[in-house]
């Protein structure tokens, strides 16, 4: 059985992310596939670190229309559908998220989707056997999140059937994914499969729900918002977080039991 770890690169900046990713899962000592699915806008000197950790796959951004491509460019989308609890950084394009649909037409029977914006802090291989569309919650800020899910970590099953009713439903005249992929994942698959919050925990709990932080049980790390290798407003509230980024992103193995915990919990 092909089962993959996918990631998706549409720049530079997130080609530094996915090389720590990719780091950060061959130190969980998992030996499935990794797959880094690329757009042409990618510099050929920021993919060569990651073709020694993995499979590169070049894929081209959706064949969607100049309507939709217009309703979902960076100005439009932010303006009519602002990011009012953190910064999305200058290199962020919404329009290309929309290209990790692409993984539905991979030549595997199991995929774990990771953003390049996560580390996998521990084994995640048993995701591979849950069912198609598993996902977890998109919390942050308080428990009124668990509603939403979020599409930084999911497991898929490729098939191009599924890609092609994807196809179908994503450029509907006068449609608008508020939150891109992650609005039309949710649509599309509006019975997803809950996975717990340590599969896939959002950065912004380590402030805003300290009590929720546990680094014996978080399993993967999501940088959601600012990213851990630019500089931003929120580098201090999240200094440990950024120096554990750092340590794999030099191809260290850091001691989890270590970490200090968050400086308003409680334990």
């Amino acid at each position: 059985m092909r089962r993959a770890y996918v990631t998706l690169v549409t720049n530079a900046d997130f080609a530094r992310g996915a090389e720590a990713l990719l780091n950060s899962l061959a130190a969980t000592g998992s030996t499935a596939e990794r797959i880094v699915m690329h757009t042409g806008g990618v510099p050929r000197e920021a993919l060569l670190p990651l073709a020694e950790r993995a499979t590169l796959h070049e894929v081209a951004l959706l064949p969607t229309s100049d309507e939709f491509n217009a309703a979902h460019a960076r100005d439009r989308i932010h303006g009519v559908a602002p990011f009012t609890k953190g910064e999305k950084p200058a290199f962020h394009t919404p329009l290309d998220n929309f290209a990790k649909l692409r993984l539905w037409q991979l030549p595997h029977e199991r995929v774990v989707f990771l953003d390049a914006d996560t580390l996998v802090l521990r084994n995640i291989d048993r995701l591979f056997d849950y069912p198609e569309f598993s996902a977890a919650p998109n919390v942050y800020e308080s428990l009124g999140d668990f509603h939403r899910m979020n599409s930084g970590v999911f497991t898929a099953r490729p098939s191009q059937a599924t890609f092609d009713a994807m196809m179908a439903r994503l450029d509907r005249p006068d449609a608008f994914w508020r939150r891109t992929d992650q609005s039309f994942l949710q649509d599309f698959f509006p019975d997803w499969h809950g996975l717990p919050v340590f599969d896939n925990m959002l950065q912004y709990v380590w402030f805003n729900l300290p009590e929720l932080w546990d680094w014996q049980a978080i399993r993967v790390l999501h940088f959601q918002y600012e990213k851990p290798w630019a500089d931003h407003a929120k580098a201090d509230r999240l200094a440990p977080l950024i120096a554990l980024w750092q340590s794999y992103a030099r191809g260290e193995t850091p001691d989890l039991s270590a970490l200090p915990g968050p400086p308003c919990a409680s334990r």
